[in-house]
């Protein structure tokens, strides 16, 4: 196999190998001996390029032969703070909309002063084996009064209606939504007129932008109107504009944010009139109207809101885009969305329907139909949503994403720490979005003090926790049931990203300001909040759910509390790593940082029981629900790293026989579970197990529009399937960079560009009949290699800007 270095200048490198990327079981030594290169061309032609291009942006649309008969068919746009489901009707026409901080409001659970005395008394109980009065304690002492419905809610809906003539007539009807362009599209013809509608959410411009337009000498009529279930009134205020405004509420309780959205019609060769509450069009050779919305909450400080709802930034915004005008706004639209979307691209040869509809390929999937460039949409679409809902500055992404229908959404849209929320991030570094991560760190970081506080008051713990969900008002308590609420690892989880975000871009400023402090944090809690075994003195987290599953106790009884559940052990375990890692890259040596050690030393680590299966608790209990959806003890293996095939073969082992016990029993029903799962078997090297789960995510757990089914709609799931795609092709988690690790027979010949690898390395990779043809890695800081591919390793120093061409013809020693 031919291997080349080749820097910025274009010119050959020797490249040394030295010590590999940071990783928990890295056993590189710096002194082997340096490896020749050769200069590498990579030139293609301008011709090439452009037909590639077309090719590859019919290959990236959603399409569709109907309107949006329900929500769940309708298609996202987004700009990480505005989204809309535009639904693409004929004679009436709707785009859903959503503003990320449209909240129902206060009263939120309160920390329980006296929990810690129900913590002490839980745990001696629990260390006796009396699990069932543990919980009680549990229940009645540590955990606060669950408050809602609280959600999360729309903002409001455009609504067009049209009176041209109907949907009888239309004819060559299509409605698609282009992922390189960020637009959702509509078309169709009556009586020989070609009617054309356009939408896209412009991150360039804080506004939603439809346009509306007829082709010859059709015309556009219609009605515009904004409206809103409850909660909101609507009104024209000038010629051309309506104003919708409203407060976020449950029927006038737990009222939240006051919002406001402000749009303004530009008409071209007709007449606009308003009416009461509508804007009346008339004749009109082309509409485009202009959305901005805006709301009272204060990032900063949520429990203080902005006095007044910005209604003159709605206004300023709208105008700014009315000078632009339509064809700038497209332009600085796309620019925007392809900055980040362009940076990544996926093939797999072989058969599709190529021309049959979105909903009619998904069909033919879950009748057995193989359709491995679906699969590549699939990816590129978990890319687009995570771009359209996070973007800098805003909220994170939450189990909708940023869009939601209901006034009262499903676990009211919230931010579940157990595993949604990290899975929506899954993604974000190594399928090249980094910047979208930003909004989880800023949401984390704005945690601390609510976290310290509940420390201290709930359990007497210095540094911070979030119990297993939160919302935009930003409470860390434990609440509701033991089962679900008496968990306390949802802030640790979430500092795991901030390490990831470091290994993959190798920002020391940020590793400085950012992460080295949130994970001390989060050290601090676990070093007051461990306490020894009295049976073996190793260091165990509790009491503790596994989340949301139970066991069955000695006496027959189903509990859900114990000590040192396996997923607590291992979040542990990665938290304190990542903190030494963090504090050693940063030269930190201090009592704090020995006092971390010698706690990681003393962990319990999870058990392999008599059955030859990973434990899920530190005792075999009997399972009440073997195929339960959550595999939470699996988690130091993906998305931890304690364990690995090169460095824990016999735990990857248990981890796989507990996984195939799991599916035996009805697992991964539902859609995030079956994402996870398929990322597992990724890292466990088993390329036909990540594919099979993958097709049933397809065939079982995804809606017409591609939106990951719970069910109802949950969008984790979409961002880890994206996630476990990028995984099966490239993985970087031990210490080295492993090309196509878990490769499956039905993608024998593709290619890939651009995906990230931890150490801040670039990876194109190319192949056929299932074998590496070549890879391009880039090094965007400089720094170790070691790269693996098909069982055999070599290792590269290289330079900033280096080029490292891996081809079929070099050895591998």
């Amino acid at each position: 196999m031919k291997i080349t270095c080749v820097g910025e200048d274009g010119r050959d490198r020797r490249v040394t190998p030295f010590l590999t990327l940071p990783g928990p079981h890295s056993t590189l030594s710096s002194s082997e001996p340096a490896c020749s290169a050769s200069v590498g061309n990579e030139r293609d032609s301008t011709v090439q390029k452009t037909r590639k291009a077309r090719k590859d942006a019919s290959r990236l649309c959603l399409w569709y032969r109907q309107p949006a008969g329900r929500w769940e068919e309708a298609l996202p746009i987004g700009n990480g703070r505005l989204g809309g489901m535009v639904f693409g009707g004929i004679e009436r026409d709707r785009i859903q909309l959503n503003e990320e901080t449209v909240w129902a409001g206060p009263p939120v659970p309160q920390d329980v002063p006296g929990a810690r005395r129900a913590i002490d008394r839980a745990r001696r109980l629990l260390f006796k084996g009396r699990y069932a009065e543990a919980q009680t304690v549990l229940q009645n002492g540590a955990l606060a009064q669950r408050i809602a419905p609280r959600s999360y809610q729309p903002l409001g809906d455009l609504l067009l209606t049209f009176r041209q003539p109907g949907k009888e007539g239309a004819k060559r009807y299509r409605r698609e939504l282009a992922l390189d362009t960020a637009m959702a599209a509509t078309s169709f013809a009556v009586e020989g007129v070609t009617f054309t509608r356009e939408a896209f959410c412009s991150a360039a411009d804080p506004v939603v932008v439809v346009r509306l337009k007829a082709g010859g000498r059709g015309r556009v009529s219609c009605s515009v109107a904004l409206t809103r279930t409850k909660g909101a009134v609507s009104m024209a205020v000038g010629r051309d504009t309506l104003l919708l405004r409203g407060q976020a509420s449950h029927d006038g309780t737990h009222r939240g944010v006051r919002f406001e959205a402000y749009l303004k019609a530009l008409v071209k060769g007709g007449s606009c009139l308003p009416d009461t509450n509508t804007l009346e069009i008339e004749n009109a050779r082309e509409v485009v109207l202009l959305l901005a919305a805006a709301t009272d909450y204060n990032m900063r400080d949520p429990a203080s809101p902005l006095r007044r709802v910005p209604h003159a930034a709605c206004v300023r915004q709208v105008a700014a885009a009315a000078r632009k005008g339509y064809t700038a706004l497209r332009r600085d639209h796309l620019r925007a969305h392809r900055k980040l979307f362009g940076r990544v691209t996926l093939e797999f040869a072989g058969g599709s329907a190529a021309g049959a509809a979105t909903d009619e390929r998904l069909e033919a999937v879950r009748r057995g139909k193989r359709d491995v460039r679906l699969q590549a949409l699939y990816f590129q679409y978990g890319r687009y949503l995570l771009i359209c809902a996070s973007r800098p500055g805003g909220l994170p992404a939450n189990l909708q994403g940023i869009w939601n229908p209901h006034i009262v959404a499903p676990w009211n849209a919230d931010f579940h720490t157990n595993i949604n929320i990290q899975m929506n991030y899954w993604p974000a570094e190594v399928a090249n979005l980094s910047e979208c991560h930003g909004p989880l760190f800023d949401f984390v970081e704005r945690l601390v003090p609510g976290g310290r506080r509940t420390a201290r008051l709930m359990y007497g713990c210095r540094g911070f926790l979030a119990g297993h969900t939160t919302d935009a008002w930003l409470w860390t308590t434990p609440q509701g049931r033991v089962g679900y609420g008496m968990w306390v690892m949802g802030a640790a989880w979430c500092a795991q990203h901030f390490a990831e975000h470091y290994r993959f871009t190798g920002d020391r400023a940020f590793l400085r300001k950012r992460a080295l402090p949130v994970l001390k944090e989060a050290s601090q809690f676990f070093l007051d909040w461990l306490v020894p075994h009295p049976r073996t003195g190793k260091l165990v987290s509790g009491p503790a759910t596994s989340p949301e599953n139970a066991f069955r106790a000695p006496n027959g009884q189903a509990c859900c509390a114990s000590m040192g559940c396996a997923m607590d052990q291992e979040i542990v375990w990665d938290t304190f790593t990542s903190y030494l890692e963090a504090a050693d890259a940063l030269h930190v040596r201090d009592a704090f940082t020995r006092r971390v050690r010698r706690a990681r030393e003393q962990l319990a680590v999870p058990r392999i029981g008599a059955d030859g299966r990973l434990m899920e608790w530190a005792e075999p209990f009997e399972e009440p629900h073997p195929g339960h959806r959550h595999v939470s003890h699996l988690f130091g293996f993906h998305p931890g790293r304690q364990f690995t095939v090169r460095s824990a073969p016999e735990q990857v082992a248990a981890a796989r026989r507990s996984l195939e016990y799991r599916l035996a029993h009805g697992g991964g029903h539902t859609g995030w579970s079956r994402a996870w799962l398929v990322n597992l078997w990724a890292r466990f090297g088993d390329a036909e197990k990540a594919y099979e789960n993958l097709e049933l995510l397809l065939k079982k757990s995804t809606l017409p529009n591609l939106f990951d089914d719970h069910p109802p709609f949950q969008i984790d799931g979409n961002w880890g399937g994206c996630a476990a795609v990028a995984e099966m092709l490239l993985q970087s988690h031990d210490g080295e960079i492993h090309l196509l690790p878990a490769l499956p027979k039905a993608w024998p010949n593709g290619s890939v560009r651009g995906l990230c690898a931890r150490g801040g390395f670039t990876v194109d990779i190319t192949w056929a009949r299932g074998k590496l043809k070549r890879a391009v890695l880039r090094a965007r800081l400089g720094g170790a290699c070691r790269l693996r591919c098909g069982g055999k390793v070599r290792e590269f120093r290289t330079r900033k800007g280096q080029r490292l061409v891996v081809g079929p013809t070099a050895r591998w020693d």
